[in-house]
């Protein structure tokens, strides 16, 4: 919460927005970020750290699974560690 800010009050995209590129701009980053890149980067964590994507989609409110799946997509450090079912055979 920030100073000031009223619980009871939401903060505004605006807000939010503006609090995000004084992160940004505090953590020294060079490049373009939103709170979509935040929320994005958010999703992709936690798919990569094996969260269940239905409870994804739950925390981003997607109503369409397939909307959620998208995050799969980047998530490339979870796609290398997939072993194909043909591996595991006994030859």
């Amino acid at each position: 919460m920030f100073p000031g800010q009223n619980p009871l009050n939401p903060l505004g995209t605006r807000q939010l927005s503006r609090a995000c590129q004084s992160a940004c701009l505090d953590a020294g980053l060079n490049k373009k970020v939103s709170m979509h890149t935040l929320r994005h980067s958010f999703a992709t964590h936690l798919l990569e750290d094996k969260v269940d994507i239905r409870i994804i989609q739950t925390l981003l409110w997607h109503s369409k699974l397939e909307t959620t799946a998208l995050y799969a997509q980047v998530a490339s450090k979870l796609l290398r560690e997939v072993v194909s079912p043909l591996d595991t055979l006994a030859l």
